[in-house]
């Protein structure tokens, strides 16, 4: 996952560079950006995207699920290994419950409360609730059984095989774990990050609750460390084809012990932390591979604490802003952009990258503004306002400011996708078609049909345009129509900063 620097190239003067900056700068915005007569609507994209979770909630519903064409499903997750593993999220548009994403998930949602609660005007609550219906599954997983964690729920291959209502389905509910025969510290480690930034989340809300989170946090970070390994090397079934751990799982060690870092001030993380200390270059950020999000994080120590044990994992942050920014900002720069000035890393869920890169830009320049930093990449000077500009200019993209006016939001905005890759979407609901629909009539009923879903599931951010920025709106095409609860939740943060910084009049 690594990437290599641009080679140096000659020093200009620093009034030139600075003026060469500035001039880039404004020519790729200029050229890349669709004027809009004012800002997104951010405050009505935010309370969406919180309502998102509610659709891909897994369980017994509560008395107050707003998503009401959603009903009761897989409530006896669990029953298979004689362990209660019900709630919790669907990843995507399937049925099944992958820990590791859903882990991720969590812990973004909650690093979003942490940085931009106070900005969330009044759907903090929301959020809270959002990660709970994470971190309640979390705790079961992390605590159900002494030496294991439960890390799936449901064959995926076998789930990818039908296209069911979850409500409907009939495919096994088969439960994958980790333990020290079969370790697991990747997904241990995001799991005890997940738990530990919770805990942050609930300190004050929740006490009791925030030190059940720490303490089951304490243990799964032990038990990552103690018993090293990938767990797509040792979960069976569909699991590890649908979310293996690409970057292994050094990353997920210092990520999970950075948060413990911030939950417990236990100087022992501290250690394990420079301990860790990779050196690797990287320019993403993901459920998968979690370098950047953990020197981001570090560095609020270092720059906000004045802790400069942790100068190194600042200048290992900048030089992933470095790689992220375009070219015109940072010749170091190995990010692409589409026409429209999309950043577009994949041609599958492109969208989670964009939005995990803007919620590390976005805080990057709170801690840059707040500790008055400047850097340069390769000598090109870089503000924390550099980096707000480059954030916004991508969340704008997402919510309709580009070359097709489509937001890629479901219902924010006069144009959005119809057609979604997801289950529940589109197909009737119980209500309106109380008969079970099977597996193969799913697919040639309602997959395959050409016709809007029948079910508008709000908030949901899907995978977005080609490098062309072209969108086809295909059900049939999940890497572009297909939402996940790992892109909506770096966004929620975004969406709250922004929401707090332009209010539409």
């Amino acid at each position: 996952m690594g990437y290599s620097a641009a080679l140096s190239r000659p020093r200009p003067s620093p009034i030139s560079r600075a003026v060469v900056f500035h001039v880039f700068v404004l020519v790729w915005f200029s050229s890349h950006v669709v004027l809009a007569a004012e800002h997104p609507d951010y405050a009505d994209a935010l309370a969406k995207s919180l309502l998102f979770f509610q659709g891909q909630r897994s369980g017994r519903l509560p008395p107050d699920q707003a998503v009401t064409w959603r009903s009761d499903s897989a409530t006896s997750d669990g029953s298979a290994a004689n362990v209660d593993l019900s709630g919790g999220y669907y990843d995507g548009g399937d049925n099944v419950k992958f820990g590791f994403p859903m882990a991720f998930t969590a812990t973004m949602l909650s690093w979003s409360i942490i940085e931009y609660g106070g900005r969330m005007q009044g759907r903090v609550h929301d959020a809270r609730a959002a990660v709970r219906w994470a971190t309640d599954y979390l705790l079961k997983a992390a605590t159900a059984t002494p030496g294991t964690l439960y890390v799936g729920v449901g064959d995926a291959d076998a789930d990818h095989h039908c296209w069911e209502r979850p409500e409907d389905m009939d495919t096994p509910r088969t439960v994958y774990s980790v333990s020290a025969s079969a370790p697991g510290s990747d997904v241990a480690g995001e799991t005890a990050a997940a738990l530990a930034a919770a805990s942050v989340v609930f300190k004050a809300a929740d006490p009791a609750y925030s030190r059940r989170l720490v303490a089951a946090a304490k243990d799964v970070m032990t038990f990552a460390w103690q018993h090293q390994g990938k767990y797509s090397d040792h979960v069976g079934g569909g699991v590890s084809n649908y979310y293996p751990s690409y970057s292994g799982y050094t990353d997920e060690l210092l990520w999970g012990s950075a948060w413990l870092l911030w939950a417990t001030k236990n100087t022992s993380y501290l250690a394990d932390v420079i301990s860790l200390g990779a050196n690797d270059g990287v320019d993403m950020f993901s459920w998968d591979n979690k370098l950047a999000g953990a020197r981001i994080l570090l560095s609020r120590r270092a720059l906000l604490n004045g802790d400069k044990r942790l100068d190194a994992f600042t200048r290992q942050a900048e030089d992933f802003i470095c790689r992220v920014l375009p070219k015109s900002a940072s010749p170091s720069s190995s990010t692409p952009y589409t026409p429209g000035g999309l950043m577009h890393r994949s041609d599958n869920a492109n969208l989670q990258y964009v939005a995990s890169a803007s919620f590390l830009l976005t805080t990057y320049a709170k801690y840059m503004a707040g500790s008055k930093l400047t850097f340069s990449c390769q000598n090109l000077p870089v503000t924390h306002k550099t980096l707000r500009a480059l954030a916004k200019r991508q969340v704008d993209y997402v919510l309709g400011t580009n070359p097709l006016g489509m937001s890629y939001m479901v219902g924010y905005g006069a144009r959005w996708p119809r057609r979604i890759h997801h289950r529940a979407s589109s197909m009737p609901s119980e209500a309106a078609h109380p008969a079970r629909i099977g597996c193969q009539e799913g697919f040639d009923t309602y997959l395959y049909a050409p016709g809007d879903n029948p079910n508008v599931l709000a908030g949901a951010v899907i995978g977005g345009p080609d490098q062309n920025d072209a969108f086809p709106d295909d059900r049939t095409d999940y890497a572009r129509s297909e939402p996940t609860t790992y892109t909506s939740a770096p966004l929620v943060g975004c969406l709250a900063y922004f929401a707090g910084s332009y209010k539409n009049k």
